[in-house]
């Protein structure tokens, strides 16, 4: 099972939210297959704590204007890894030195990744082929 429409639509928009704030190595993965309680995560990374919240910022702003918000807010004080939850979609911030000892997309590595263009960086990741687009 894929990745509902909707979640797909709010990972692509935390995504590029983060990306506006010059997130590093932006990456959507579709989870759904592994999670029964979410079913994509937003996995950003950024070289200072300070970076790490504005981008954090930028991800809820975006998100409560695409009419959601986060049910759960963790690691914030810290600024080396934060955590939204928005039920369907979760996003990891991590200051680049977490995101590199923690590999989160090492252990999903099974799960397809979504397409996603970063215009900042003139990058579009690769979307791992799906049963969807058979």
């Amino acid at each position: 099972m894929a990745a509902t429409d909707e979640a797909r639509r709010l990972a692509l928009v935390a995504a590029a939210a983060a990306a506006d704030k010059k997130a590093h190595d932006v990456m959507i993965l579709d989870v759904s297959d592994q999670l029964v309680i979410t079913d994509c995560f937003v996995l950003a990374s950024a070289p200072n704590e300070r970076q790490v919240g504005a981008i954090v910022d930028s991800v809820e702003e975006k998100m409560r204007e695409s009419g959601t918000k986060p049910v759960r807010r963790e690691g914030a004080r810290e600024g080396r890894w934060v955590l939204l939850d928005f039920v369907d979609v979760v996003v990891h911030v991590q200051h680049t030195e977490e995101r590199s000892f923690y590999g989160l997309e090492r252990l999903w590595k099974d799960c397809p990744r979504i397409e996603f263009h970063d215009p900042a960086a003139g990058q579009q990741t690769e979307a791992e082929p799906t049963e969807a687009d058979s």
